[in-house]
């Protein structure tokens, strides 16, 4: 293939990943986006492998074998991980993925480095690439090992953590120096053992309650770990890619600490600033909690104008999506009016809820997020809260020493009835006890979110 054509192909997937950020920004127009990137990947790899084909010094039929074995690799693993993977673990897959991402940027620089040409500004691309590339990957690995509870979700506090952070960058920042003077490769392996600590030690250090920010951070750092690959490699494609995934994934990652009430360069720069970290541990019985029974929320339900539901990461859990559906079809055929309540960072994904909804067939427009359902809260008749916990803790406005405390929440305590479905009186991801178990105006339904509903749905 020409260069020429190649990189109209290039610019063309270009487009197309813009028009796939532009799409994931509402639920209606989710799949258009997602198919727009798989597009512009599509066109992506066809002339990159074009362009191999091309380039090579091998005859083709041996270059052509070894891409085509590698992408039949890939996609056999990826196709088996995609489908064995529930929702509830998609999370821990994205933490893999970034993981991969970093690893690719460590071993693009090496190769880089020992086949092209040192001139400085080569050099600096290489040094920079690998040093992002390798913080990205156990960092990755390390939110991964967090999620999937393979690793305790409290930070780990070292003495002197801060300080410890910031010897390894200005160590990082010596080695440059003595890579651009001797173009030797101890100076980039020294860099890369540092870069692999500080990567471990940075998101060590966040707590579990931070998680949802961690991942989408470790996303934008994947995004400049390729785009630092795509300068190395001349290959201007991948270096609007990896900016586009830097930059949105940066700007989530904002909104999100927004949304938690934390500090940005608090959470990147592995809790900076703080002396603890946000999981602590309080299982403490507070007060006395009232049960209900699944007949019993019926005739709530039954007797209602107006229904709030507000699901968390228990839900994804239970698979209580579409039972939760139907049971909303048949309210809503009675002329009770019922809306969804999603906080920001419901379940350990950003749109994580907002998807399962999606998926069970939920109306769009009946999905409103915490701002604009958080006023209509105090003229809710009944408040359904499904799997979720620390998005709807009181502590969060009341307790100024609580480790949530200014983290915005749903005011589910405010309507003249709730109904918490959990499985126990067990503390939520970040580990913090929840007064709103106790309020008077609050009734524990115990047992699997999904059996329940079903109850619900027969009494009704």
């Amino acid at each position: 293939m020409p260069q020429s054509l190649a990189q109209a192909v290039y610019l063309l997937a270009a487009v197309l990943f813009v028009l796939s950020l532009a799409g994931l920004s509402k639920q209606e127009t989710a799949r258009r986006g997602n198919l727009s990137g798989i597009v512009g990947m599509a066109l992506a790899l066809a002339a990159t492998v074009a362009l191999a084909l091309d380039h090579s010094e091998r005859p083709v039929a041996v270059t052509g074998s070894l891409i085509l074995l590698v992408l039949l690799v890939g996609a056999t693993v990826g196709t088996w991980q995609a489908r064995r993977v529930e929702m509830t673990q998609m999370p821990e897959l994205i933490a893999v993925l970034h993981s991969f991402v970093g690893l690719a940027a460590v071993l693009v620089g090496y190769n880089s480095f020992l086949t092209e040409p040192a001139d400085p500004a080569h050099l600096v691309e290489v040094f920079l690439g690998v040093l992002i590339g390798a913080v990205t990957f156990t960092g990755s690995i390390v939110a991964y090992l967090k999620l999937s509870a393979r690793m305790r979700s409290a930070p780990l506090s070292l003495p002197g953590r801060n300080w410890l952070n910031l010897a390894m960058v200005v160590v990082c920042g010596g080695l440059l120096a003595w890579f651009l003077v001797t173009h030797g490769v101890l100076p980039l392996l020294l860099m890369t053992a540092v870069a692999l600590a500080l990567g471990w030690h940075l998101v060590a250090s966040i707590g579990g309650g931070d998680m949802p920010v961690v991942v989408s951070m470790l996303n934008s750092y994947s995004g400049w770990a390729a785009a630092a690959a795509g300068f190395m490699l001349g290959n201007d494609l991948l270096i609007v890619t990896g900016a586009l995934v830097g930059s949105s994934g940066a700007i989530l990652s904002w909104f999100m600490c927004r949304a938690m009430n934390r500090s940005f360069v608090s959470v990147i720069l592995g809790g900076f600033g703080t002396e603890g970290g946000t999981v602590v541990s309080s299982d403490g019985v507070v007060g006395t909690h009232h049960e209900i029974t699944a007949p019993g929320v019926a005739e709530l339900l039954l007797g209602a104008r107006t229904v709030v539901i507000t699901p968390g990461y228990g839900m994804a859990v239970a698979k209580a999506q579409y039972p939760v559906a139907e049971l909303v079809g048949k309210l809503r055929a009675r002329g009770i009016e019922v809306r969804f309540g999603v906080h920001p960072v419901a379940g350990r994904l950003p749109g994580h809820m907002n998807v399962l909804l999606a998926e069970a067939r939920v109306p769009y427009d009946i999905v409103l997020e915490m701002d604009e359902i958080n006023g209509d809260l105090a003229e809710t008749d009944v408040v359904l809260v499904i799997g979720a916990n620390d998005t709807v803790n009181p502590a969060a406005v009341d307790d100024p020493s609580s480790p949530i405390a200014g983290m915005p929440v749903l005011e589910v305590w405010k309507a003249a009835q709730v109904v918490v479905f959990k499985r126990s009186m067990a503390t939520g991801y970040a580990g913090v006890q929840n007064p709103l178990f106790f309020r008077e105006n609050t009734s524990m339904l115990f047992g699997d979110a999904k059996v329940q509903v079903e109850q619900i749905m027969l009494a009704v």
